[in-house]
């Protein structure tokens, strides 16, 4: 899994942070993937202001779209 937080969702520390809430919230769903899937997850600025509830709750619409889950695990 890769994770691309650009300049646009804010400054090096809120990057940051976005970017270890959404590592979190992937590592509880990796279990429930295909073996061999590799997924690229890219933050939007509102990101930012969003609790790691609501990214993966986020994130778990994302995989039902794609097809590659049927929700949290």
């Amino acid at each position: 899994m890769g994770f691309v937080v650009s300049k646009a969702v804010g400054n090096s520390v809120v990057r940051h942070g976005v970017s270890r809430r959404l590592r979190h919230q992937m590592a509880e769903r990796l279990g429930s993937l295909p073996a061999g899937t590799a997924i690229v997850v890219r933050a939007l600025p509102p990101a930012a202001a969003s609790s790691s509830a609501e990214l993966g709750r986020d994130l778990d619409a994302a995989l039902r779209r794609l097809g590659l889950t049927g929700g949290a695990p």
